[in-house]
């Protein structure tokens, strides 16, 4: 399979649509599962498929280190070349790679401020300037209202889309009047686009419960839970 075939048939197209007029400038969105049930895996394969398109993507790991972020995107590429049978599999990724770029912060070290002083250091050096940022391990539960707003207004500042992962408790009940669960029930307004993972029998749907800025809302994927991969 060729790569413009690939970006065709991605399960997550209807996520980001090929039309450009289609795309939000901004779009803030957020992947929410309890432990385990892979918003890493959807955070690097919506990343994936912007460098696919060849859009920077910076990938924000909180609590985790460079090693095991890189893993996921080496692993995900892997099934992506095997599955598909992708042409000119090496190439590819080589220029999937140079297309992202990966920051890790300790938890207590993550904030406004400080992510936007790495960012404009290399927005302004001129080495990277990210079209998509995806913040994985970012605690909400720990987070009011007006940190996640911050959040919000700086990456619109930006002029860039951002992903979040939220990890939502077992033991926590608690969900806003659109079906979002906390800890992000009572922030869910901020957020764009909204998906939450749930497992079922030998599969892990991705229920799209929130979208603004198309007709995926409503719609439902599969996780496969053997390779993490997003199937229609």
């Amino acid at each position: 399979m060729l790569k413009e075939d690939l970006i065709k048939k991605n399960p997550l197209r209807v996520l980001n649509p090929l039309s450009p007029e289609s795309l939000p400038d901004h779009r803030m969105g957020l992947v929410m599962a309890r432990a385990g049930l892979g918003k890493t895996a959807i955070l690097v394969q919506i990343a994936m498929d912007s460098m696919l398109r060849g859009q920077k993507v910076l990938h924000v790991s909180v609590g985790e280190d460079l090693g095991k972020a890189k893993a996921w995107y080496d692993d995900i590429f892997k099934y992506i070349a095997e599955g598909f049978q992708l042409e000119n599999a090496a190439e590819i990724e080589n220029e999937l790679m140079r297309n992202r770029m990966i920051m890790t912060f300790k938890e207590a070290a993550f904030s406004r401020p400080k992510l936007e002083e790495r960012l404009n250091d290399l927005v302004y050096q001129n080495i990277f300037r990210p079209d998509i940022v995806v913040v994985d391990g970012y605690d909400f539960s720990e987070a009011d209202y007006e940190s996640i707003m911050d959040l919000k207004e700086m990456m619109a500042a930006m002029n860039v889309q951002v992903w979040f992962s939220a990890l939502r408790h077992r033991d926590d009940d608690r969900v806003s009047a659109a079906g979002v669960p906390a800890p992000c029930h009572e922030v869910d307004g901020l957020f764009d686009t909204v998906i939450l993972l749930q497992p079922k029998q030998d599969a892990i749907l991705l229920d799209i419960i929130k979208d603004e800025y198309d007709s995926a809302a409503g719609k439902v994927l599969n996780l496969d839970p053997s390779t993490m991969m997003v199937k229609a």
